[in-house]
């Protein structure tokens, strides 16, 4: 059996889900790049299975998920946010992180069913004062957003994850493990359900290692983030609140169509 070939998106979040799949060569060969780019690895058939953004899932009529695994938040998620000079019910216009589909997605679905706004949307690269220059807020996701201190610019930082908890009761699955039929094997399924076991386990060790070298309370910030604002399960609440996401994103024409979940 040969290895497959995995694509992971380089935020410290899925640092638990990858954690000694290094130790297994016979079974994967890992990489990692940004959200879009992972996803667009697995549409072009660059990669057999992908960590990727949860509306990237809709892409293919076949694509199948591993069970039981996902980057998921039920509240405050802390590294998905809206960076604004306003209230969110007074803003305008919007600078999206270029990187993401899925908190844009999010994000529109929240200002048409939440805020009650119809802001324009601006894609930019995500560098939050040009960003902040060009528009009334800014979406950024990931480290940037989890690292950005807001309060001492003056902003108000709008988490996508506790405003869809707000408004669905819902938890938000933001990536899981997504590839094609017969792409993946038994023994590859068991293998990353085990590394998310033992990252899970591990937690406080990947905060100190990945938290960046350069920022105060790094570390002591990414040890309460991977604690208190990430899951990593795909459990019954997490795939209710899949759907409501999917079926949302559809009514509003963000995808062309929801989808049913398939599992390996």
């Amino acid at each position: 059996m040969s290895a497959i070939r995995l694509s992971a998106v380089e935020f410290l979040n899925a640092r638990p889900l990858v954690y000694g799949l290094e130790k297994h060569p016979d079974l994967f060969a890992l990489k990692f790049d940004v959200p879009s780019k992972c996803a667009a690895a697995l549409h072009e058939g660059a990669v057999d299975l992908g960590l990727i953004p949860s509306i990237e899932y809709l892409q293919r009529p076949d694509y199948h998920v591993v069970p039981d695994i996902a980057v998921a938040s039920s509240g405050p998620v802390a590294s998905v946010a809206l960076f604004s000079q306003r209230p969110a019910t007074a803003i305008r216009s919007i600078a999206t992180d270029s990187n993401s589909r899925t908190a844009v997605a999010l994000l529109r679905i929240l200002c048409a069913e939440w805020f009650d706004i119809s802001p324009t949307f601006v894609k930019m690269r995500p560098d939050l004062s040009p960003m902040l220059r060009r528009c009334d807020a800014a979406l950024l996701i990931g480290d940037r957003a989890l690292f950005t201190e807001h309060e001492t610019v003056g902003l108000e930082k709008i988490d996508l994850g506790e405003e869809w908890r707000a408004m669905t009761a819902l938890p938000f699955v933001w990536a899981f493990w997504v590839g094609r039929p017969g792409c993946v094997e038994p023994s590859h399924v068991e293998a990353l359900q085990a590394a998310r076991s033992q990252g899970i386990a591990a937690l406080d060790e990947i905060a100190d290692r990945f938290a960046p070298p350069d920022e105060d309370d790094a570390a002591e910030i990414a040890r309460a983030y991977l604690h208190d604002n990430v899951g990593y399960s795909l459990d019954d609440q997490g795939l209710a609140g899949l759907k409501k996401f999917y079926d949302s994103a559809a009514d509003l024409r963000v995808v062309p169509a929801s989808g049913k979940l398939r599992f390996y």
